[in-house]
């Protein structure tokens, strides 16, 4: 049976739009089906000053074990470039970040599921809510909706207009 995903995309490098697209091609390559997307949304880097992110969210389908999934979503991130350095917050071409497996809650060293910081995070909540608003996150225990109107994050988050 095919597991429901929710991921989360960000750029802030380059092309931002080309490269948050050819991360969902690349998704479909690898028979992760995209069956719902957000809209892009712009908005100002979490946790260090650098150029504002295109953000979405999608929704999506698969048949790959959350490892093999996150294994898939890192190979992508580095065919488009994504340089990964060992510490901190940095600009990057695609960040590929899964929210949610189904209601998996998954506690390993490589991989946690949910992401331990959607609840913090507008850029991720707002597109979220635009495509699942009633989701229930698994350890919360509170829709996405309601984690939306109970976030605390201030950062500018807006509809990107091409």
């Amino acid at each position: 049976m095919a597991e429901n995903v929710f991921l989360s995309l960000g750029s802030n490098l380059g092309d931002r739009l080309f490269y948050l697209n050819q991360a969902v091609e690349e998704l479909e390559l690898c028979g992760i089906k995209c069956v719902k997307k957000s809209p892009v949304y712009e908005t100002d880097s979490w946790g260090y000053d650098d150029e504002p992110y295109l953000n979405q969210v999608l929704e999506c389908e698969t048949f790959l074990t959350p490892e093999k999934l996150l294994e898939e979503t890192s190979k992508i991130e580095t065919l488009l470039g994504r340089k990964r350095t060992l510490s901190g917050y940095q600009a990057r071409t695609i960040d590929i970040d899964i929210l949610f497996c189904d209601n998996e809650i998954i506690d390993i060293p490589q991989l946690k599921v949910p992401h331990p910081k959607i609840a913090l995070r507008r850029f991720v909540l707002i597109p979220l809510c635009d495509i699942a608003p009633d989701f229930l996150h698994p350890v919360i225990r509170k829709k996405a909706k309601e984690l939306l109107k109970n976030c605390t994050d201030t950062l500018n988050v807006k509809l990107f207009q091409k």
